[in-house]
Formats: structure tokens, sequence, C-alpha cells
């Protein structure tokens, strides 16, 4: 797979005026407009976005069905779907009649632009073959015990890992029995993936979240107890844990220029980390972030985050029950100011960034998945 292409950086001064002239251009997966003026599109609950290790490709999972968009064609005739990817009781999938399981997560590999990984709520991981267009093909199952948390994949895209909810139980699976790209996408073969159960050597919690370290040598776990455990992978022994919170972690991420790691917070802020010193030079956090840290991001250049509520109840209003506020506000790194906001309808939910472009995907809005950027010259 090619490299993909990096734009030119922009500068925290430089950042604003480029975003201020761009509206989302939204994916919607009606092809009809609304049936009158005073009708108005239904907001999507979407578990999760991920793009493609070139941008070319977003996938989003609703309920039990997973959607991949072609990231230049937001018609949704161009892109594909996949109705109920984990069926319910263990059914097969893609035989009539059969309903399927929630979604919880989807995550593209980072090596291979035509493999996507699945995470049913029943705990099943699904690989999934996108070379044929309009069409995928599950290539690799593995089941993991108990309800699945989250899934990440290693870097170098050759192990999984899966934790189970309410436990820091980790489970490893190897994807490399899966079919290569020489392999025929009309008859691929599918393998039945094993899965080998970690428990970390390292204080007992619940893990929230997992993430890689940029080289794969270190994993970091967001934990219920207010802190981040720092793994040696894949040994998984304990290193150091992060400790700047008032609550609940939710989420973390190494930026792509390894200078930071960051962590969001039940309390609506992200904690930032300096790799060199190990420091928290300032917290990133705005006024009117009111939900906590579910979901966030680095742009490709680790200089800006953005984040979101990972929380359907953030596109509510106040007096149906909802906690969040409208706008996307991105972060400059370095400095910890606001650089911009985006206007939303709501509290965006889930929120990521184009893995070499100023673009940001984000879910929360009517209509469903929106992206800025998309259009816009060299960026």
């Amino acid at each position: 797979m090619a490299p993909p292409h990096r734009p030119r950086l922009l500068k925290k001064s430089d950042l604003p005026s480029f975003l201020k002239p761009l509206k989302p251009t939204l994916f919607s997966e009606s092809s009809a407009p609304p049936s009158s003026r005073y009708s108005q599109p239904l907001v999507q609950k979407i578990a999760d976005i991920s793009w493609s290790p070139t941008g070319s490709s977003i996938a989003t999972c609703t309920s039990s069905n997973i959607r991949v968009w072609n990231s230049g064609r937001p018609n949704v005739k161009s892109s594909t779907e996949i109705r109920n990817a984990h069926p319910r009781d263990g059914g097969e999938w893609g035989r009539p009649g059969v309903s399927g399981d929630g979604v919880e997560k989807v995550a593209f590999s980072p090596r291979d632009e035509g493999v996507l990984a699945s995470l049913g709520a029943d705990g099943t991981v699904r690989l999934w073959d996108l070379r044929t267009p309009n069409k995928a093909i599950p290539v690799g199952d593995c089941k993991v015990p108990k309800q699945g948390g989250t899934l990440v994949w290693h870097p170098q895209g050759h192990q999984i890992l899966v934790t189970v909810k309410s436990s820091n139980e980790v489970h490893q699976i190897d994807v490399r029995r899966l079919p290569t790209a020489t392999s025929d996408p009309l008859q691929p073969a599918r393998f039945s993936l094993e899965s080998a159960t970690r428990t970390p050597d390292a204080p007992h919690t619940v893990y929230t979240n997992l993430a890689f370290s940029n080289s794969g040598r270190e994993l970091f776990a967001t934990t219920t107890n207010a802190g981040v455990q720092i793994l040696d992978y894949p040994s998984l022994t304990h290193l150091h844990n992060l400790s700047a919170f008032p609550g609940e972690t939710h989420c973390v991420e190494h930026s792509p220029s390894g200078a930071h790691v960051a962590a969001g917070s039940a309390d609506s802020t992200i904690s930032l980390w300096d790799t060199s010193t190990w420091l928290t030079p300032h917290t990133l956090s705005h006024s009117q972030q009111l939900m906590p840290i579910r979901s966030f991001g680095f742009s490709f250049d680790g200089a800006y985050m953005v984040a979101g509520s990972g929380d359907h109840l953030g596109t509510m209003g106040k007096t149906e029950g909802g906690g969040g506020s409208s706008g996307l506000h991105i972060y400059h790194v370095d400095s910890g100011d606001v650089v911009h906001t985006i206007e939303t309808t709501n509290c965006p939910t889930h929120v990521a960034w184009h893995p070499s472009r100023y673009w940001i995907a984000y879910a929360g809005d009517p209509g469903g998945l929106r992206v800025i950027g998309i259009g816009s010259n060299v960026l």
C-alpha cells in the first residue's frame, strides 16, 4: 500500500482561515430528500467511526449494520452496506430472516486498505474483505467470552486486542492467517481465529479503552479508577501509571508526532502528557463541553485535537434529557487554546481525523455522518 499524500502543515494562526469557509458534507443513508420542508432527518445512533489507512474509505456502525463509505463520493449508492453484520444467537451471517446483534466497534486495519474488523455486542470479532466493490465478505471470526468492550489493532496490523466489559481481561487475536492481497477476493478462505486470554500484571481495575503506542511496544489502558496504565507489550507487564483525573477515564491516544499522550475523562477534560518528561503541561477544556470525553482524536501532524461525547444523549436537547452542547471545538495541542469551533446542531458524539488531511468526520447531527474538509484544495 502506497504511503498517503501529506499536505503542507497548517500553523495555529492559519487553521481557522482554512476551516471557516468549509461546510460539512453529509453522508446520508437516504438517497431521497425530506418529504417536506418541515421534516427533519433523524439522528443516527452511530456507535463508531473509522478511516481506512489512506483515508479513501470511512466505516460507521449503527445498530446491527455497518456501512463503508467512499470518502470522495457521499452518495449512498457508492457505499457498501453490511446488514445484520453480527447475527443473533450465533446465526450464520447472510442468511435471510436472521436479525442482527448490535455492532459496538469498527476499525480498519492500519496496514491493509481492504480489511475491516468489527466487534459485536456478543463478543464476536469479525474480519471483512472489502476489496470487491460494493461487497463485503467475512473472512475471519473469533468469539471472546462474555461481552466485548473495545477493539484495537496493533500498529503493524498483525494482531487485534479486545477487552471484556467490566474487567481488565484482554484477548489477543492473531490475524496473520487471513487471506493475503494476492488471494481471490471472490472466493476467500474463511477462518475461525483463536484468541489468547491475557490478564495484565498490573493493579486490578476495569479497563474502559485501549490504545497502542506508535511503536506497538507499549499499551495504554484507561480505567475506572481515575488513571491510565502503561503496559509493556506483548508481556503486558505494568510499567507506569498516569494519574491526573478526578474521575473515570474513557479514551487514550498517542499523538502521531509521538510528542504527547492524551486521555479523555468523565470531567469533560483532556489531559496531556509530554512523552519526553511525562509531565502534564496543561489540559484541554471548553466551557461549553459538558459531556464526558469518550471519543477524541489527533490531527495527522499531532498539532490539533477534537473531542466528542461518545454518548447519544449528547444529540438530545436539554429538555429531552440531554446534557451536551453543540459545537465541534478544535484545540491547539501545544498551547491548549481552542483555535476554532465548527457549528453543529447537537453535541458531537464520535469524531475522527482523516489520516493525512485536515478533514474531520463526526456523528451526532441529524441525517448521519458528516465530514468537514472534503472538496477543499490542497489540504
